[in-house]
């Protein structure tokens, strides 16, 4: 019990952590543009990320059990806390640099990365683990192209309509930012939040509490909403100013398409249980917009950096938390 008692706490910081780390991603867009102001911003993300992490359970179940079955290995807890501290670490040390590298990345490595440290290759269920990666790497493609066809698809329907003042314009956009952004909050309160949720249940399934299919306890999602609600009003300025400020000079109008693209594919990727990344689907539709408009217009050095981390974030979680793992074996005998 106070093993579990210390893995919820540390799941929780995580999702704290996580708060603060990715959903500065979820308002950068309409921050930079004015639409929403800072202190509102990150109140009204904050209330949005608790109800959307109560909503449902899909990303939860996916992470609780997707990558290897807690009933069958022995040594859950400690693989589990070895997870959470390298999942604490790797995103404290992005945030510092100020780059939004992905929570999202850092879990499934990290809990993968443990799982083979404590239980071994075969206990790792590769056809989760590789539904759950293709997600990963498929949204940011997908954000790049919908979000370059829908900001074009936008500046055709107001040529056709005869709206060209751009004054007019950034005025019409900058309000439903306002709808946009929340709906962006609400999507990654859904996804995000269920990860430490899926990580709890994991711990206590693997310590007998409870059973597979069972259903995430209530306790377990207020929570991890609360959590991740708190997170989000202390905010990430580093991030914002990243996202919001360096890779393109964000209007309203590719602002509310960047939103827009990134809250329906995270929404849709909530729907089917995969646990998206919302910092590449969010900075993806933002590159993709930029693109649209005009392809020199992005900072394409900043975007290399990420990529860079981006890439790294998987491989390196997974080593970190392999040896944390020994580290905490040779700790407890």
């Amino acid at each position: 019990m106070t093993a579990i008692v210390i893995i919820v706490v540390l799941a929780l910081l995580f999702d704290f952590i996580n708060g603060f780390h990715d959903t500065a991603n979820a308002i950068a867009t309409s921050v930079s543009t004015k639409a929403l102001k800072p202190r509102f911003a990150i109140f009204y993300a904050a209330i949005l990320n608790f109800l959307g992490a109560i909503i449902s359970e899909s990303v939860a179940k996916s992470i609780g059990k997707g990558i290897a079955d807690p009933m069958h290995i022995d040594n859950g807890i400690q693989i589990v806390t070895a997870a959470l501290i390298s999942m604490i670490l790797w995103n404290l040390v992005t945030w510092y640099i100020g780059i939004p590298s992905s929570s999202s990345h850092t879990l499934v490595g990290s809990l993968a990365g443990a799982v083979i440290a404590g239980a071994g290759l075969r206990e790792i269920h590769w056809s989760g683990f590789g539904k759950i990666l293709t997600g990963l790497l498929i949204s940011p493609i997908i954000a790049f192209v919908a979000g370059y066809i829908i900001l074009n698809l936008i500046r055709k329907l107001l040529k056709m309509f005869g709206k060209t003042s751009p004054g007019q314009i950034n005025k019409g956009f900058r309000g439903m930012q306002i709808l946009s952004a929340g709906w962006q909050s609400l999507s990654h309160g859904m996804n995000d939040a269920q990860k430490a949720m899926g990580i709890i249940f994991f711990a206590l399934v693997s310590g007998g509490y409870y059973g597979i299919n069972d259903h995430i306890p209530i306790w377990v999602k207020l929570s991890a909403a609360t959590a991740m609600g708190l997170g989000t009003s202390i905010g990430g300025w580093k991030i914002i100013q990243t996202v919001g400020t360096k890779i393109i000079k964000i209007e309203p109008m590719n602002g509310f398409a960047s939103d827009l693209t990134s809250a329906g594919i995270l929404t849709i990727g909530t729907h089917f249980g995969l646990p998206l990344s919302t910092t590449h689907v969010v900075t993806s539709a933002i590159i993709g917009t930029g693109t649209a408009i005009r392809p020199r217009s992005v900072n394409w050095s900043t975007v290399r950096t990420m990529l860079f981390t981006w890439v790294i974030t998987i491989p390196t979680s997974m080593i970190i938390a392999f040896l944390l793992y020994h580290l905490i074996y040779t700790l407890i005998l």
